[in-house]
């Protein structure tokens, strides 16, 4: 028996294929292209066979699969609380813990989101299910922000996208931070080996691969007996792990970084078990757009966590 029902403003403009997968998170995608090209998806009485097809709240969707198809619990032993800085009708703001991925990695996986899904009583009967707009390192602490409704979630990643949102780090790092520097400085990933270097001598037209970077630092506070800083690091642009290669760069490592610290100091610091970054603040333009308004000018900070008390 397939499901049968009315789109509303969180499927709003999204593709098919993407809205059935918010749906029904479990389908492998295989079966969901194979539905839609056997003619087995319509919207409004009308077969859809192209994956890309947009649609719009109040347009009938019928699927094949039954809406209580199951989703083998989701949210079974993530009961766990986060905590939460504001929480509005579209958007949500966590202070993130160390140790826990944003998403999950496995089914029934902990994570921020499986544990947001139980907090807010998410189920079946949802058809969307609250996602994150960005992404923080398992090991990285502080602000992220998440959305509550489908044309929130739309709007917050183009504002990710284009940078309007500031992103402020905290990080303690080896030596004497100098007291502001601009680091511009492009990144190439190693997939297989999840690895980011800086690209010397490379430019876009030489390898598609590399990605422009850029950060600024500055120092907050030095303690010249341990010989570290604290200091200030805002992403102009959001590479995977970009401030922990940048500070690498400029030979000023955060402690406690195994993949890309200074393995001296990490081992003076040995009682440290993570990369020493948090995200301090996230920082809203103002906004004009009805489903992110809420957020015009608003800034949400998440205090250090107790792991900085080497400051």
């Amino acid at each position: 028996m397939g499901y049968s029902i009315i789109l509303d403003r969180d499927q709003d403009g999204r593709r098919i294929d993407h809205a059935i997968k918010s749906i029904w998170p479990e389908l492998p995608l295989s079966l969901i292209m194979k539905a839609l090209r056997k003619g087995e998806v319509r919207l409004d009485a009308k077969k859809v066979r192209e994956p890309g097809t947009k649609i719009f709240a109040g347009q009938e969707l019928y699927t094949p699969w039954p809406r209580d198809l199951n989703l083998n619990n989701y949210n079974k032993n993530n009961n766990k609380n986060l905590n939460i800085l504001w929480q509005g009708e579209g958007a949500i703001i966590i202070n993130k813990p160390a140790g826990l991925l944003v998403q999950p990695d496995t089914k029934d996986g902990d994570s921020v989101i499986t544990r947001l899904w139980s907090m807010l009583n998410i189920n079946n009967n949802n058809l969307f299910k609250p996602a994150a707009v960005h992404r923080l390192d398992r090991n990285t602490t502080g602000v992220l922000a998440a959305a509550l409704h489908g044309d929130s979630l739309r709007e917050l990643e183009k504002l990710f996208k284009a940078h309007s949102i500031k992103k402020i780090y905290r990080a303690v790092v080896t030596g004497r931070a100098p007291d502001f520097i601009e680091i511009n400085a492009p990144l190439i990933k190693d997939a297989e080996l999840n690895l980011v270097k800086v690209a010397n001598n490379l430019t876009h037209d030489l390898n598609p691969d590399v990605k422009t970077a850029k950060s600024l630092c500055k120092l907050i506070k030095y303690d010249a007996q341990k010989n570290i800083s604290l200091v200030e690091i805002e992403l102009l642009t959001g590479r995977t792990h970009q401030a922990r290669v940048h500070m690498a760069h400029i030979n000023h490592a955060i402690i406690g970084d195994r993949k890309y610290g200074d393995f001296k100091a990490n081992k003076i610091f040995n009682k440290v078990k993570r990369p020493l970054l948090h995200a301090y603040k996230l920082i809203f333009p103002e906004l004009n757009n009805k489903a992110v308004s809420e957020l015009s000018n608003k800034t949400f900070q998440a205090e250090l966590p107790e792991d900085f008390i080497l400051f």
